[in-house]
Order: structure tokens, then C-alpha cells, then sequence
């Protein structure tokens, strides 16, 4: 079968003991980063040493079949470099083909970025939506935020240092500067931070660099809440900007 396995995104201690168990009797691994891999064994004290083979976003059309074909044989592991694999990481075509070839695929559940960013943001849980990391040109990231200007569910992004305080800014503008935001760094990790704030604000704060593994969590827009400043500003006093 094929076995999509989740690891810590963060802090090792996360790993599940059904992980640690998979691994130490795994003979094959497809892995995101092989690098990552062999430092993740080392790390939660796994002795055995699996056969590491590479899946990333430039081979996984070119080797699905074949792995399918071993994972028909015997049991092949899938591991991203944090998280879970298929989940703005390799491994949804792997799992496509072995549907489609009856191929069993099953997945050792752990460390989400997403549920855990949604989790602290403070903003609400019970309906949301993931939208992965947004375009990297300015032209294209605004079109994609234009597109959800009107999604009333929580939005939970991904996004580079390099690239959050603009995306911020945009953000800002599509949805109004008012609108509720936390920006997550660094989670489960030494220097772990929930920054929330109005876009606006947290635009402003990135404008200083900001560093490390980065979710950005959205407030859906609300009933009858206007996307102009005038409106938005109304809503301003309900949630205060601080840093946890």
C-alpha cells in the first residue's frame, strides 16, 4: 500500500509513535528532500535505514507509475519535508495513480500547519477554507485576492518571508484594512509567534523583515460588513492587534 506519512513541522516531539514505527520498519521511503529525511531518522533515534527514493514537484508526474507499481508490491512511505504529504506538497499525483490503479492509500495522521495556524489565530474555526501559497507576481496575487473578496469562511494561506509584508499590503486592499488577520511564524518552534492584527497593521509590521516558516490566517468577510475603509473602520474596536 502507499503510506502517506505525517512529520513534526517543527518540534520532533511531535512525531507520533505509529511514525517512529513505520520507519523503522520501512524499506522504501519516497521522500520530498532525501537530506531532510536522513536528518529526520537521525532525530527520532531511527536506526533502520530505509531505501530513500526522490519525490519532489519535478519528478512526481515522471515517477507516479512506477512507484505505484512498487507501492502494488510492498508497503512505500511518503514523506514531505514537515506535514503532511499532498498538502502544497508532493504527492497528490502519486496518490491519483494509485487510485486509479486500485492501489491501496492509506495515511499515518500528525503536525498540520494549517489546523494548528487556524487553531491560534483567534479568528473562527468552524468553516474555512485553505488557499495555499498565493502567486508570486503583484498582478497575478491581486487577481487571486480579488477572487475572494466575498468568501465568508476563515482563509488560511502560506507565504514566504520575502513576500508576506506585500501580500499583506494586498490583502489590505482587496479586503479592506480593517480586516482581521494573524500572521503565524515559526510554529511548534523556539521562536514561535502569532502576530493578529488589521491587515493594514500587520502590512506595516512585516514592512521590517520577518523570518522563518509563515501562515497567514484571514477573517472571512462578515455579513454586511463593506469592504470600503469607512465601513471597516466601524468594526476596528472589536479585535485588538497584539502579539502572543
Amino acid at each position: 500500500m502507499l503510506i502517506l506519512a505525517a512529520t513534526p513541522i517543527g518540534n520532533l516531539a511531535d512525531a507520533s509513535r505509529r511514525l517512529v514505527e513505520v520507519l523503522e520498519n520501512a524499506s522504501v521511503v519516497a521522500a520530498e528532500d532525501t537530506r531532510t529525511t536522513q536528518r529526520l531518522l537521525r532525530g527520532l533515534g531511527v536506526e533502520n535505514r530505509p531505501r530513500l527514493v526522490a519525490l519532489h514537484d519535478h519528478n512526481e508526474k515522471e515517477r507516479a507509475a512506477e512507484l505505484v507499481a512498487l507501492a502494488a508490491e510492498q508497503d512505500l512511505v511518503v514523506l514531505s519535508d514537515a506535514g503532511m504529504p499532498t498538502v502544497s506538497d508532493p504527492g497528490f499525483g502519486l496518490v491519483a495513480e494509485a487510485a486509479a490503479q486500485g492501489v491501496t492509500v492509506t495515511a499515518i495522521p500528525g503536525p498540520s500547519a494549517v489546523i494548528t495556524a487556524l487553531a491560534v489565530s483567534g479568528l473562527p474555526t468552524d468553516r474555512f477554507t485553505f488557499e495555499g501559497f498565493l502567486p508570486r507576481k503583484p498582478g497575478e496575487r491581486r487577481s487571486a485576492l480579488s477572487r475572494l473578496t466575498a468568501e465568508p469562511r476563515t482563509m488560511v494561506f502560506f507565504e514566504s518571508p520575502a513576500r508576506l509584508a506585500a501580500s499583506l499590503g494586498d490583502m489590505a486592499a482587496a479586503f479592506g484594512e480593517a480586516r482581521r488577520v494573524a500572521v503565524c511564524r515559526e510554529l511548534t518552534k523556539l521562536y514561535e509567534e502569532v502576530r493578529r492584527g488589521t491587515a493594514a497593521e500587520l502590512a506595516a509590521w512585516a514592512a521590517e523583515g520577518v523570518r522563518g516558516e509563515i501562515c497567514v490566517v484571514v477573517e472571512g468577510r462578515r455579513r454586511g460588513q463593506s469592504l470600503s475603509r469607512k465601513a471597516c473602520g466601524r468594526c476596528r474596536s472589536s479585535w485588538h492587534p497584539e502579539a502572543a
